[in-house]
């Protein structure tokens, strides 16, 4: 996984990230940056990198439990983020579902939109935790 200098770059991002949503955001930021690592953590452990072609149970199974955790986020927080991470991560969801129903969808394109999903979550959480952090600071909290 880490073989190359942009995964070892994202992989840095995604650490960076998640160390701030624990440093400076509040519990949805906590929570949101915990389910990131744990999944993260666990695809790592769980991918095939040999597969090309197929559903990768495992790797679904993994991302349809952050969507709950998201979607959960979404529907009890007051924060909007959570809903743009919870709307990306579906989309990472139904790439596995096109595999799943024999789409065929190459490979490239598979692993783009997964990429750019994982991104995005990633800078939703940024953003979010920031803002988190500028309202606390501005009630005089911090």
């Amino acid at each position: 996984m880490f073989d190359t200098l942009a995964s070892q770059i994202g992989a840095a991002f995604a650490l960076s990230v998640v160390v701030f949503a624990f440093l400076k955001g509040d519990e949805p930021e906590r929570i949101g940056g915990g389910t990131y690592a744990l999944g993260f953590l666990a695809s790592l452990l769980i991918q095939e990198d040999g597969l090309l072609y197929g559903t990768q149970w495992g790797l679904l199974g993994i991302d349809i439990v952050m969507l709950a955790v998201y979607g959960g986020l979404a529907w009890k927080s007051r924060r909007s983020w959570p809903v743009w991470v919870s709307a990306l991560q579906s989309l990472i969801v139904i790439s596995h579902v096109l595999t799943l129903v024999d789409v065929r969808p190459p490979m490239t394109a598979y692993v783009t939109v997964i990429n750019l999903a994982s991104y995005g979550i990633m800078l939703s959480l940024a953003v979010g935790t920031f803002w988190a952090w500028q309202e606390r600071r501005a009630a005089g909290l911090e």
